[in-house]
């Protein structure tokens, strides 16, 4: 038997290079590793409908994990496998806390995400200009989000706040601590809030035990903060080239970076090599 059987690929500033794209030789060695016998998926905090983009460069891909874990996708029969969502009385508590403070918020709900209009014109302000085009076309657009909410309120898997700097994020994740959520960074200036315990690592094991692979068969690869609880589950951890500084001294091993074919670097070696 095979070491590896399963992959775990994280997107942005892993799968994606620097210009949002996945590269020729990454995606040929997606299509080898598939053709193989072996399972690709995709693991990040992103949620299907933001995916929508990749899904000729995803059609050997059948599994993906998003919203960090906290919804579980099956892309050929179109339809979520798993979710889990945040109590709703914890919601209201974060849109007190957005409504006080600089930010925008992005929502993820049953798989689609969703942000206030206006927050999404001025993303550039919130260090997020690159996602803004990606917003437009794929995000559902409220011209008052938390209103939306409060008038009919929806399940909400994932919830993120954008700063405007690393500082003010750096205070409200002091002021998030007391929450009994799970909290990390991402991005620049962004936090991500998921349920309890919740992160791409638990997400991993729950497709796992669905597949019926040992998760000591997978290997995971990334580069940000979202992705160390996965990395540390993993058979074997890769972090991207690119990858914090922390991220690659917790990993096994470091591949290229996302500009040169990290990805395909992680597959060739370590899952068919």
């Amino acid at each position: 038997m095979d070491k590896y059987n399963l992959i775990a690929l994280d997107m942005d500033g892993t799968l994606l290079n620097s210009e949002q794209i996945i590269s020729e030789p990454v995606r040929a060695a997606i299509d080898k590793a598939v053709l193989r016998g072996k399972t690709v998926v995709i693991c990040t905090g992103r949620s299907p409908s933001e995916l929508l983009d990749y899904e000729e460069e995803f059609r050997n891909i059948r599994y993906y994990i998003c919203e960090n874990g906290a919804l579980i996708y099956d892309s050929i029969e179109k339809r979520v496998i798993d979710s889990q969502t945040i109590p709703a009385e914890l919601v209201e508590e974060l849109m007190k806390i957005a409504e006080t403070r600089d930010v925008m918020i992005y929502i993820a709900s049953n798989g689609q995400h969703m942000c206030t209009y206006g927050d999404v014109m001025r993303m550039e302000y919130f260090r997020l200009g690159k996602y803004k085009e990606l917003m437009l076309r794929t995000a559902v657009l409220h011209d008052d989000m938390i209103a939306s909410y409060r008038r009919e309120p929806f399940p909400v898997e994932k919830l993120n706040f954008f700063s405007v700097s690393t500082e003010s994020r750096d205070k409200l994740m002091d002021t998030l601590d007391k929450f009994p959520l799970t909290a990390v960074y991402s991005e620049e200036t962004s936090i991500e809030l998921s349920p309890l315990h919740m992160s791409k690592a638990a997400g991993l094991e729950k497709l796992c035990g669905y597949l019926s692979i040992p998760i000591s068969q997978t290997i995971a690869v990334g580069d940000s903060d979202n992705d160390a609880e996965m990395l540390k589950k993993a058979g074997l951890s890769v972090a991207m080239g690119n990858a914090r500084p922390h991220i690659k001294e917790l990993c096994d091993v470091v591949a290229a970076d996302n500009d040169h074919d990290g990805c395909a670097e992680a597959i060739e070696t370590y899952l068919l090599g």
